[in-house]
């Protein structure tokens, strides 16, 4: 099988602030070297390592560092990491958006991207005639065109809105275009970024078991960034690890993902939720403690079907008549199995006083499958204005149990929740 992909000591670097080197003389001796002497540019010489949760060290930052790696023809290769890793600013380089600070890339066939909403569109043109525009940016034909089009405009959905501009059409309505289009003018190599999440479940469910037929009934190469660890395991063959533009770990996808969810669970529990500073919203109030109770003692193991208890505390520095609070449960992978919503819930408005704030939520049973979880915190206010917003907040596990009252414990890793049931010969 031959080689795709070939990164060979990849690396991009950013200067911070301004874009010039400060001053004239400096601009001249980088213009100087890098197009007469077709040498590095001298000042990206010095630079910190890309971690986005501290303070930067350099006025340059290193988006990618040596990257190595090869991608098989037909091979689906799933790139993963936390935001910041540097996956977007890879795909972005493979598909010649920007172009690398040193090193080469060496790509077989067309390429076809699909890295944010509105990839390659033009907003004043019709949705036809961006697919037009599209496919002769590839070095397609008008007639290979016309071969495709009306396949590419049944699979988008978008058949009643196709001859309108495209500025017109919704985020969802851009990505199902976006996607058809990429999907079907044949390219060799298909890029496509975590903009899928922004398609309802029905077309993202669409959209992989396209990638699936493109990779294994065409022998086409396809690379997927995504956070959500079951798309990336259904579709993906291989992975590579990200981690502050390095590569951390390749191969096998469950082997990569695996690690990826071991090293993230190591790294989690070990900052208290209130130091926590990837968090979104204006501050006016945090989450600053969130646990899980079992008998009135904390834990992270509960048994199947267990009684528990939710706590959390919110500060605030100021009073908030009415607030709702959020917190959705992820499985390993990356699915949400539940969540719950204050608003709903309870028949009477949340308000926060100033200081601390402690909300309890009763669970009889949690019916989840065996696994690790994580939660995710959010509260907002009467007019919508996020206060606080923290992912990965806290993590949990859910161990085997004898569910079922039989004496066997539970074991089936496949499922999701298990619901109390009894089985009954007639």
């Amino acid at each position: 099988m031959s080689t795709a992909i070939e990164f060979n000591n990849i690396s991009k670097l950013y200067r911070l602030g301004l874009v010039s080197s400060g001053t004239l003389s400096n601009d001249l001796k980088r213009w100087w070297t890098m197009n007469i002497l077709h040498k590095e540019d001298p000042f990206l010489k010095v630079g910190s390592v890309n971690d986005r949760s501290k303070a930067a060290d350099s006025e340059y930052v290193w988006a990618l560092k040596d990257i190595d790696f090869k991608v098989e023809q037909g091979d689906v290769v799933g790139i993963i990491g936390k935001n910041g890793a540097g996956k977007s600013t890879l795909l972005k380089l493979l598909s010649r958006v920007t172009g690398p600070t040193t090193g080469t890339i060496k790509a077989k066939g067309r390429i076809a991207s699909l890295l944010e909403v509105g990839t390659g569109f033009h907003s004043e043109l019709t949705g036809r005639e961006n697919i037009y525009m599209n496919g002769t940016i590839l070095g397609m034909t008008k007639h290979e065109i016309d071969k495709k089009i009306d396949e590419i405009i049944d699979f988008s959905g978008c058949e009643r809105y196709i001859d309108t501009p495209v500025k017109r059409y919704s985020s969802g309505m851009t990505v199902r275009l976006g996607f058809a289009v990429a999907a079907h003018l044949d390219p060799e190599i298909l890029v496509v970024d975590e903009v899928l999440a922004v398609g309802d479940a029905e077309f993202q469910k669409k959209a992989i078991g396209k990638m699936q037929d493109v990779s294994k009934g065409e022998g086409r190469t396809v690379l997927f960034v995504s956070h959500n660890m079951a798309s990336i395991r259904a579709l993906c063959k291989n992975g590579v690890l990200l981690e502050n533009g390095s590569v951390k770990y390749t191969g096998g996808i469950d082997d990569v993902v695996g690690y990826y969810l071991n090293d993230y669970e190591n790294t989690l529990t070990g900052v208290p939720l209130r130091e926590r500073n990837d968090r979104r919203g204006s501050g006016f109030a945090k989450f600053s403690s969130f646990e899980l109770l079992v008998d009135d003692r904390r834990t992270t193991s509960v048994s199947m079907g267990q009684p528990i208890k939710l706590r959390m505390c919110i500060g605030s520095s100021r009073v908030e008549e009415a607030v709702e609070i959020m917190y959705s449960i992820y499985n390993s992978f990356g699915v949400l199995v539940a969540s719950s919503n204050s608003r709903f819930a309870m028949n009477e408005q949340i308000g926060l006083k100033v200081g601390d704030n402690w909300i309890d939520v009763d669970y009889p049973n949690l019916p989840l499958a065996p696994g690790l979880y994580k939660v995710n915190l959010r509260v907002w206010d009467q007019y919508e204005r996020d206060l606080d917003w923290v992912e990965n907040a806290f993590s949990f596990e859910i161990v085997e149990s004898d569910v079922y009252g039989t004496g066997r414990f539970y074991k089936d890793s496949s499922s999701i929740v298990v619901v109390p049931h009894k089985w009954e010969k007639g």
